[in-house]
């Protein structure tokens, strides 16, 4: 492409006629028989397909045991409730994530402590771990940012060392790989979100994965306001129709609706996920020649969800801001987005005394990087246009920067 080039939103052609949105859901004919199904059926909630869609869900993520919530969030504080987490406590995560993975331990009245990314995985660093383990800290939360799991065998030794509990936040993995082995089996507890952006959606919802029994009971006390029939749980037992809430739980169940959407979706999986490899495979190869791009780097003996798709501007090769390619490739149609702004630089953690400089990786990656289309929903054609914008665009600022 040579100079004359001219943008979209300088009132040039867009690539595109109608806006490509950056992720969204695939629902066939069988996904809305299984809704009609329940709808016809005595039980919208608390009914059979809840259990159906755990018991397949655990067997998939090589767990013992799985508990579907209303939604990834529920779950993530449903694994902090289970782990025992108080006030005093803290927990470390990373801060390039949604805002969920440290607001779970905020819900416990327990501190978040953020630990800076590897740039190279963009995943929390090991070794910024272990510097901020203290005598209170009780857990780590590592994230499996863009579906790219996590250095895990080493987490799991410091976590041994320090006798700290590892609850994944796999909202980005279901399907991911660490060494052979699917991530949800791997830790303490893992959780998964099946909001429509994810990889498999019950139109909200999420789960806790666990292979410890005592865990399982107090997620299960956790969604349903900490209340129990089982006779060994229980004080006393007055009769048949006898309960006991014995914590203060909350309800976070999710429907037998949604649990019957989430099953004919998580039959799909391999296919989504087969997909959205292919696309990864076909932006790669489009992206290979342009020095101003860095594309996502995978760590030998993984294998990632592709959630997203997120691409490394070097904005000093071309003299302009990421703002700026930001809104030239929306003007081409194209739904980028960024993922995400560093946790604790959201307004909410900076009132609680949260600084600028935490995590300078973290910020650095930050003011950088975009997230391209990615979903299964997509066809050939669409990545094409992708990687047709992204090159005009590109193309655009490096002929302006070299004059």
């Amino acid at each position: 492409m040579g100079s004359n080039i001219k943008l979209a939103k300088d009132g040039g052609t867009p690539v595109r006629e109608s806006l490509l949105p950056y992720a969204a859901q695939w629902l066939d004919e069988d996904d809305i028989e299984a809704v009609i199904d329940v709808l016809r059926s005595p039980y919208l909630t608390t009914g059979p397909k809840i259990k159906e869609f755990e018991d397949e869900f655990a067997k998939y993520s090589g767990a013992k045991y799985a508990v579907a919530v209303s939604n990834g969030t529920a779950a993530l504080h449903a694994a902090m409730f289970a782990a025992g987490i108080g006030a005093g406590d803290e927990v470390i995560t990373t801060p390039m994530t949604f805002a969920a993975s440290a607001n779970c331990v905020l819900y416990m009245g327990a501190t978040p402590v953020f630990a800076d990314i590897d740039p190279e995985t963009y995943n929390i660093d090991l070794k910024e771990i272990e510097r901020h383990i203290t005598s209170r800290t009780r857990a780590i939360i590592p994230v499996h940012y863009t579906g790219q799991p996590c250095e895990m065998d080493e987490i799991h030794g410091v976590a041994k060392k320090h006798g700290l509990a590892v609850v994944e936040d796999a909202a980005h993995a279901l399907g991911a790989e660490y060494k052979g082995r699917r991530v949800g089996g791997l830790s303490d507890m893992t959780t998964f979100s099946f909001h429509p952006v994810k990889h498999i959606t019950s139109g909200e919802g999420g789960m806790i994965t666990t292979n410890d029994s005592a865990l399982y009971r107090q997620l299960v006390l956790f969604r349903t306001h900490g209340i129990t029939r089982d006779a060994e749980l229980m004080l006393r037992n007055d009769g048949p129709w006898y309960y006991e809430m014995n914590n203060l739980g909350y309800n976070s169940r999710l429907t037998d609706v949604q649990a019957a959407l989430g099953k004919t979706q998580l039959a799909k999986i391999e296919q989504f996920l087969k997909l959205r490899k292919k696309y990864v495979d076909m932006y790669n190869e489009g992206f290979l020649d342009f020095a101003e791009l860095i594309i996502p780097f995978q760590k030998a003996g993984t294998k990632s969800a592709w959630h997203l798709y997120v691409i490394q501007l070097r904005t000093e090769m071309l003299s302009v801001g990421r703002k700026e390619i930001f809104q030239a490739l929306r003007a081409e149609n194209i739904g980028v987005n960024v993922h995400y702004l560093p946790v604790y630089q959201h307004p909410y953690y900076t009132k609680l005394g949260y600084q600028r400089g935490l995590c300078p990786n973290a910020e650095e990656l930050y003011n950088r990087i975009i997230t391209l289309p990615l979903f299964p929903k997509m066809s050939e054609q669409d990545v094409n246009d992708v990687i047709k914008a992204v090159k005009k665009v590109i193309n655009f600022y490096r002929n302006r920067t070299r004059g």
